[in-house]
């Protein structure tokens, strides 16, 4: 499964969902959000059906990194029924996303 792309539109319905779900958000000219990228597609796939997980475009899509106070990117954002209850900011490695992932499901 691929991730799915949030918007500033969408955003508040797609995170208010009961479970866990993970933000990526990045642009396409952020070379540390592109090396992330294939770990947040191996992530959205190894927890399908636990974590929903989805991208959001800071450039296309502004209001919504602004309304959490990202600064950088890539900013991950994970949320526990609606909740944000976790943050990771820079290019980490997938077992350090997946031990965030873990500690709330």
């Amino acid at each position: 499964m691929k991730p799915f792309t949030f918007t500033d539109t969408s955003f508040e319905v797609d995170t208010r969902r009961e479970g866990v779900v993970l933000v990526d958000m990045w642009a396409v000219w952020c070379a540390p959000c592109l090396r992330l990228a294939p770990a947040i597609e191996q992530i959205a796939r190894d927890y399908a059906g636990k974590v929903r997980v989805g991208k959001l475009n800071v450039d296309e899509n502004p209001a919504t990194p602004a309304r959490f106070g990202v600064a950088s990117i890539p900013t991950l954002l994970v949320f526990r029924d609606g909740k944000l209850v976790d943050q990771i900011v820079g290019a980490v490695p997938r077992q350090e996303i997946e031990r965030v992932l873990n500690r709330w499901l």
